[in-house]
């Protein structure tokens, strides 16, 4: 029934942000009444709601539906080049790039997967690349309780690039760690491994 429940507040979400794309047509200058824009307010309203999916996610959540204890392993398990998509708080236009984690188990380990599912997570929010970074680190800090984790991020902004001082290739790189990789030996480590192969 809860299920329903929310399934019946998307769609009427979605046909209010409908209504509020068709007015924001209008104010642009645009017709929206016109045939190859009667359907992008809805359209626009769909694809809003998939890419803010993060919203109606527990990333704790999801580590813990394939949390394994396995306390004999104490060295870095790292999950690197995850493909990501956010969009910028400020602009609402798409920033995008890769995500490096890495974490030292101390007693739990999760499913590989799981690390690429919390990054998509709060990517699909609106988002700024400092707190995308920082959250990732926090999920798998307090959720596994490793004795460290450390969060690499590398991405193209559009507000950058479409906008403002257009600079087309520039990258911003973000990164956050705790326990064992405030030692400058570890950070090293896992920055050569993310380099690998490049």
């Amino acid at each position: 029934m809860m299920e329903t429940l929310h399934e019946e507040q998307l769609i009427e979400n979605r046909d209010a942000l409908a209504t509020h794309y068709q007015a924001i047509i209008d104010l642009l200058g645009e017709d929206a009444s016109r045939e190859g824009l009667l359907k992008t307010p809805m359209r626009v309203a769909k694809a809003m709601q998939y890419l803010t999916k993060g919203y109606r996610e527990d990333p704790a959540a999801v580590l813990r539906s394939a949390m394994f204890e396995e306390e004999d392993y104490k060295q870095m398990v790292i999950v690197k080049d995850i493909d990501f998509f956010s969009l910028c708080e400020h602009h609402m236009l798409p920033f995008f790039g890769k995500a490096h984690v890495a974490y030292i188990p101390r007693k739990y380990i999760t499913g590989l997967s799981k690390i690429p599912r919390v990054v998509d997570i709060f990517a699909r929010r609106l988002q700024i690349q400092e707190r995308l970074t920082m959250q990732i680190k926090e999920c798998i800090q307090e959720t596994l309780n490793p004795l460290g984790v450390m969060v690499v991020i590398e991405a193209q902004h559009m507000c950058m690039q479409m906008r403002g001082v257009e600079k087309q290739n520039s990258l911003t790189t973000t990164s956050d760690f705790t326990g064992f990789f405030q030692q400058a030996k570890t950070r090293e480590e896992f920055m050569n491994l993310i380099k690998g192969n490049r």
